[in-house]
């Protein structure tokens, strides 16, 4: 399910989330933009893969550590796993159709 919460409700650099159950924009805009919907649908089926609570924790841990690697909140923010996978996919929209399992490992360093 998609929720347009406007601008107030987001981080400035953020256009979107996804919080299992929901995608949850920015811009209304957005619900007509096929990549960045796949980028967050990509966050949604590791979301469920992880059983929702465990994604979370997981993100979170990985977030910290990269926060040590990098010192920088954006370097680590987009060298997360899960980051890294969904950037590096969403412009193939079939991408989900063919997924492996926990692909994200794949994207760990």
């Amino acid at each position: 399910m998609i929720l347009v919460v406007g601008p107030i409700l987001l981080r400035k650099k953020f256009n979107g989330i996804t919080l299992w159950p929901f995608i949850v924009l920015r811009h209304k805009g957005l619900k007509h933009d096929a990549v960045f919907l796949n980028h967050e649908r990509i966050h949604y089926r590791q979301q469920v893969e992880l059983l929702v609570v465990f994604f979370y924790v997981w993100y979170a841990l990985e977030y910290l550590l990269r926060l040590l690697q990098y010192r920088d909140r954006f370097n680590a923010y987009k060298n997360l796993s899960f980051e890294r996978e969904a950037y590096a996919n969403e412009k193939d929209l079939q991408y989900l159709n063919r997924r492996p399992f926990w692909k994200f490992l794949h994207y760990l360093n």
